[in-house]
């Protein structure tokens, strides 16, 4: 295999070219003029002499060009080639290996060089060790306060995350990963949060948008607390209190806005709810037995007559009291329960989804649901308001015989409609007032508030009607829509300064970008680094993989414990020479999900990123064979480190990873294994960036261009 580039090979060749011209074109300006000043006897006696030797004339002119070319190839490699060479290990000095020292086996000038560039490095060593050793005194204050800060938010009991304002997560602690399997949107929940994604994996955008219109009011009113917050539903039904605070943008680019990015803290209602529930629920039952109790005293004194009255007066006041005491009990609880009901801000299909399951598991009824306004939110009790509707779901179910209702919530004027409707006749007003006034029961329990309770403390109004057009009947409330002037009793702003080991402030800076990926900056974009290990080398002849490692790199840093690792069963035999190279066994993979599991789950963890290999034409192809039978598709950016580190050395003799990494100082640990090797290969790029910063190579078009105009860009597999 050749080890020249079109460049390189382009010099080469002028060199020579050059050597020969210095060599023959006087020999044959000379021959032209001795040939120019004979007269034509003498050049006739000449041809007569040579022509018998022309033959032989012409090899030794071959015989000496070709020694020429040799001799000239051998001075070009001695002096020029090896200029070029030690110019590379100077960039590598002064770039991503600083200990790299260069060698020379050339002639003397050449080893002068090195050692001379060897002797320079280490005076600039010395000096950056005694700046670096200042740089470290005068950063141990500050390192204190970040680990002091990562421990806090490591540590904290709620599930915390912090964003950029275009949604990318920044910092999250474990409780909130935990969180997130709750909350995931996507396939695979594990990696629905991390370093540089989109928090809208886990919301929808339009919550989000809504929440940053409140903190935008809030901040833009003095006095008010920019504390917004929301409710929102899991798919298992789940309540989950979301409060969201505003990070201030640094004073210098506050021309762009007050927001620099949000926190969020997630809070899990439904335990609490429920345990409100089922408290309210024993003290409600308390009463009732009491008051029955209190009931049957009155009959049964009654029965005794006026053999002992004073006794029985007695007893009587005492009942009397004890009634008293009871009702002035069940009176408080009422105010109780309708001062304690939440009111928090929830989309619209929200709480349609919440209101829908608990009709279904009380009732039995099929809901068909419509929900659509992303723009319609509310400020409600979402349970006191799913039980009123759910309610009346459970007295339309008595009084006929539906099986299919209808819950609709629009806008309705300057307010918004909560509509349930069902195909059959309307209901009196009596009827309806007599449903309003009682006792709402729900799982055979009397709660101490009525439907009219819950619907003036939410500020609203009830009613019903008939719509003629469908021939259905419904029940509309209708509720203030959320307003973004809403008090909070904390402010929870919050302004972040320093950069823990485990998150990445720096994002912030990225905010305002919104160019075309391939316009990006290096730098800028994130990356999944991965690896595969194979039965083989020819994915085309039926090899398959058999282990896949991957992990991440967001805004120019590694981040190791955002890894992917995974033994594939590959449905065949694994060859004793590449169990040699890898180590892994057929007793390994027996048992582990095949490919046809995994792969799907890898591409949920790459989505939205560029992918690094080194070689990668070899681990893609294998990647694009499956995507077919998968549905699956492979379609971002790829980057190969063989081809990049071709780029920025090209008079390198080898572009092993193996190789580079010793150039570059990069140590290799877990060589041979999936995860190991995209972790060498991930710290090779992030060494390979400012080599190609250095060329001109910023953007991932550059670096995409640069790639494809190397020899090995024309390997195929």
């Amino acid at each position: 295999m050749a080890q020249r580039t079109i460049q390189q090979r382009g010099g080469e060749l002028l060199f020579v070219v050059m050597a020969w011209a210095a060599m023959f074109l006087p020999m044959i300006l000379v021959g032209a003029f001795l040939w120019a000043s004979l007269t034509p006897a003498a050049r006739s006696a000449l041809l007569d002499v040579l022509s018998p030797h022309v033959g032989l004339a012409l090899l030794l002119a071959a015989i000496l060009s070709v020694l020429a070319a040799a001799a000239a190839r051998y001075l070009w490699r001695l002096y020029a080639g090896e200029m070029l060479r030690l110019a590379e290990d100077a960039r590598l000095i002064v770039g991503p290996n600083p200990s790299h020292r260069p060698t020379s086996e050339g002639v003397a000038a050449a080893r002068a060089l090195a050692a001379a560039l060897g002797e320079l490095a280490d005076q600039r060593d010395a000096a950056r060790r005694d700046v670096e050793e200042e740089i470290r005194r005068a950063r141990e204050n500050l390192e204190l306060e970040r680990n002091r800060l990562a421990a806090l938010v490591a540590e904290l009991p709620m599930p915390v995350i912090v964003c950029a304002l275009d949604g990318r997560i920044l910092l999250y602690n474990n409780r909130a990963r935990l969180q997130a399997k709750a909350l995931a949107q996507v396939g695979h929940a594990s990696t629905a949060i991390g370093l540089g994604r989109s928090i809208y994996a886990l919301f929808e955008p339009s919550q989000i948008a809504h929440g940053l219109e409140v903190l935008q009011h809030r901040l833009e009113r003095e006095g008010s607390q920019p504390v917004a917050s929301f409710v929102t539903t899991t798919r298992a039904g789940q309540l989950i209190r979301v409060q969201m605070a505003p990070v201030a943008a640094p004073a210098a680019s506050s021309e762009k806005g007050p927001l620099a990015g949000f926190v969020l803290v997630l809070e899990n209602v439904t335990r609490a709810w429920e345990a409100n529930r089922e408290a309210d629920r024993l003290w409600l039952d308390l009463i009732e037995k009491t008051r029955s109790t209190l009931a049957h005293l009155r009959t049964t004194l009654a029965r005794l007559g006026d053999d002992s009255v004073r006794a029985t007066d007695a007893m009587r006041r005492e009942i009397d009291r004890l009634a008293a005491y009871l009702q002035q009990a069940e009176q408080e609880q009422t105010r109780h329960q309708a001062s304690r009901w939440p009111l928090d801000e929830i989309a619209a299909y929200d709480l349609g989804a919440l209101i829908a399951r608990r009709i279904e598991k009380e009732t039995g009824l099929r809901v068909k649901t419509e929900c659509d306004d992303a723009q319609l939110w509310l400020r409600v009790d979402s349970f006191s308001l799913s039980c009123a509707i759910t309610h009346l779901a459970l007295r339309l179910l008595e009084s006929t015989a539906l099986k299919l209702v209808h819950l609709r919530i629009r806008p309705y004027e300057q307010e918004a409609a909560i509509e349930l409707s069902w195909s059959g006749r309307a209901f009196s007003s009596e009827t309806l007032l007599s449903w309003q006034s009682e006792p709402i029961v729900l799982e055979g329990t009397q709660w101490a508030f009525t439907l009219r309770d819950i619907v003036e403390r939410h500020g609203g109004h009830f009613a019903q009607g008939r719509d003629s057009a469908s021939q259905t009947s419904f029940f509309r409330l209708t509720l203030p829509r959320a307003a973004a002037q809403g008090v909070q009793e904390t402010s929870m702003q919050i302004v972040v300064e320093s950069r823990p080991e485990f998150y990445d402030f720096d994002l912030f800076q990225r905010q305002d970008e919104d160019h075309a990926l391939d316009e990006m900056p290096l730098t800028a974009l994130t990356y999944t680094v991965f690896d595969t290990e194979t039965t083989g080398l020819e994915p085309s002849a039926g090899d398959e993989i058999i282990q896949i490692g991957a992990v991440r790199v967001v805004n120019g840093r590694l981040l190791r414990h955002e890894n992917f690792e995974q033994l594939i069963d590959p449905r065949r035999p694994i060859p004793k020479a590449g169990i040699a190279v890898h180590g892994i066994t057929d007793e390994m993979v027996r048992g582990q999900p095949t490919i046809d599991a995994v792969l799907p789950e890898f591409h949920a963890f790459a989505a939205g990123t560029v992918l690094v290999a080194h070689n990668a034409a070899f681990d893609m192809r294998f990647l694009e064979l499956k995507e077919a039978r998968l549905g699956i598709r492979f379609n971002q950016p790829v980057l190969d480190t063989l081809l990049l580190d071709a780029v920025v050395h090209p008079h390198q003799e080898s572009h092993k990873l193996e190789a580079i990494a010793e150039r570059l100082g990069v140590a290799i640990l877990g060589r041979h294994t999936a995860l190991g090797d995209a972790i060498v290969t991930a710290e090779v790029f992030l060494k390979l960036l400012p080599l190609l910063a250095a060329q001109g190579i910023r953007t991932l078009r550059e670096a995409r261009e640069a790639s494809q105009k190397t020899y090995y860009a024309r390997l195929k597999y």
